[in-house]
């Protein structure tokens, strides 16, 4: 059982099946439960703000008839709350595909009781002490992630994918001419190169996903719940950005990019830092894209 004072926003239909495992989760005459109740999004979505919860419950019933277009909106709301949503057996569907829209975890009505709902809240609870500490590790240039946060995150996203029998995609890209820009263009040129990698990533990669700087010249993006078909899409999505990017008239010469991309299951026996490492190991050998132009040249010699 938990041992800490909790704020839950729980959104629930007529069922009252979540509010009564939490209530036995948390007895009320020992005041460790701050739980809000409400049985409508209209009231969810104000009532996020007001009670600054840790922790949100949404019932999919009451989020016909588009339920994932209201997860992403509760997620937006608050971004940074772990989402928790349960179902009725007919939604699993939506319920599993909840996880890509921002939501943590899902669970199935007729199996909340106290001990499935007890676990979920730690996972949940440890999940934003992690992002919380991971904050406290970003880079002030870019406002990424560094490597160690990245590889704090990292592990509990390959812990939790292990656990749900999912799968992860990682990317590592490499700016190759970081020191010539500097060189030519000045200081503010090679910044400007960190931050236009470091908002492509962003925009190439969902929320829930990860994204840090690791080190002087190079990045990697962590896409969870992800499925190994996508990678190859991924990869030319960001190929088009760069591409774009390179296009604009900007006071400094083309972006010159290395990219490695691998894909990891549950079958895997690596640890996140071994995943991280022999992906960041593929740079050595991977092409150089830049110009104007989305294709691949012959790969310069390394560095």
């Amino acid at each position: 059982m938990m041992e800490r004072n909790l704020r839950i926003l729980l959104a629930e239909g007529v069922s009252g099946e979540a509010a009564a495992s939490l209530r036995v989760l948390f007895p009320e005459d020992q005041d460790r439960l701050d739980l809000t109740v409400v049985s409508t999004i209209s009231t969810l979505m104000p009532t996020i703000h007001v009670v600054n919860p840790e922790v949100i419950l949404l019932d999919l019933a009451l989020a016909r008839p588009e339920p994932l277009d209201v997860v992403r909106r509760v997620h937006r709301s608050a971004p940074d709350v772990p989402l928790i949503v349960f179902a009725d057996a007919a939604d699993k569907d939506y319920a599993a595909q909840s996880l890509k829209e921002g939501a943590l975890d899902y669970l199935l009505k007729g199996f909340m009781d106290p001990q499935t709902l007890d676990r979920v809240l730690r996972v949940a609870l440890e999940h934003n002490t992690l992002g919380g500490l991971a904050d406290l590790l970003r880079d002030p240039q870019t406002g990424l992630y560094i490597r160690e946060g990245f590889l704090t995150l990292g592990a509990h996203a390959m812990e939790a994918a292990n656990r749900k029998h999912s799968t992860l995609i990682l990317l590592c890209v490499r700016i190759e001419n970081l020191e010539s820009l500097r060189a030519q263009f000045g200081s503010s040129a090679a910044e400007g190169g960190l931050r236009a990698v470091a908002g492509l990533l962003k925009g190439n990669f969902r929320r829930t996903d990860y994204v840090a700087r690791i080190g002087e010249s190079q990045f990697a993006a962590l896409a969870v719940d992800a499925v190994e078909p996508s990678g190859p899409v991924l990869r030319q999505r960001l190929e088009k950005r760069i591409a774009a990017l390179n296009g604009d008239v900007v006071p400094r010469g083309p972006l010159e990019l290395r990219m490695s991309m691998g894909f990891w299951s549950p079958k895997d026996a690596k640890v996140f830092s071994e995943f991280l490492d022999s992906v960041e190991a593929g740079l050595r050998t991977a092409p150089v894209f830049s110009e104007k132009e989305p294709a691949l040249r012959k790969s310069a010699p390394q560095r």
